[in-house]
């Protein structure tokens, strides 16, 4: 891996999305429709308790849809074929990815927390930029996990297949419908190894406590450490094929 073809690779994609107006505008924009839409329809209590995890969630489901999405769009016009019969090896082309679109992540999530609290008037208990970090990494772990799934895909229709099957199960499971110790055991305890329950979890703890706590970092490391396994599997599945 090298440092100077990752960054290479980053610009490349930095330089391609500043021309592709819809793309900027799905993860900039809509997360911020989104939570404005929910402030709308509930009420200011009701968003003090569901604004928080929902503000790590969707920054998450926007990247992974986003992300696979574009990876195939490389494969399938060739653009990934020569890329990878050049000296560049496959974590250079998936961390430089991840670079580009984790500085789209970090936009969109200071966007999103500053429209949240300083205009919608969320409510939490513990500091502002905690919410930050969560949605930050919560993006970043969207856009390893939509890096992996984009080499079984070979349509962009069997790229969106994926979310029923990877993001609306840990969605269901997270804590937001049911608390998790509330679910029947096996669903417990398969919520246990998922990595949005413990977005959700550092979101809680956020809501809750005026401190930033050890189970606060714990659970953001936990998340972190999903995001670069995501990564790692993203450049071992990473194949030359174009279709």
């Amino acid at each position: 891996m090298s440092s100077t073809r990752t960054l290479a690779t980053g610009s490349r994609v930095l330089n391609q999305l500043r021309n592709d107006h819809r793309t900027v505008a799905l993860i900039l924009v809509v997360p911020c429709a989104l939570m404005a839409l929910l402030a709308w329809i509930i009420t200011a209590a009701d968003f003090d308790q569901y604004g928080p995890p929902l503000l790590g969630i969707f920054p998450l489901i926007i990247m992974f849809l986003t992300t696979s999405i574009t990876t195939l769009r490389e494969r399938r016009s060739g653009t990934l074929a020569r890329l990878l019969s050049m000296p560049i090896a496959k974590t250079d082309f998936v961390f430089g990815y991840a670079i580009a679109f984790g500085l789209l992540a970090t936009v969109q999530a200071v966007l999103v927390s500053g429209l949240c609290v300083g205009f919608l008037g969320l409510d939490v208990l513990g500091p502002a930029w905690t919410l930050l970090v969560v949605a930050i990494v919560d993006a970043l772990l969207g856009t390893a996990l939509g890096l992996f799934v984009s080499a079984f895909a070979s349509t962009e229709f069997q790229a969106v297949q994926f979310m029923p099957a990877l993001i609306l199960p840990q969605l269901l499971l997270c804590g937001i419908i049911v608390p998790r110790e509330d679910l029947p055991t096996p669903l417990r305890l398969l919520s246990g190894v998922l990595p949005m329950s413990y977005a959700v979890d550092a979101m809680n703890v956020v809501m809750t406590s005026t401190t930033v706590t050890a189970e606060f970092w714990r659970s953001v490391l936990i998340v972190a450490l999903f995001m670069l396994a995501g990564l790692a599997l993203g450049a071992a599945t990473l194949r030359r094929r174009t279709g």
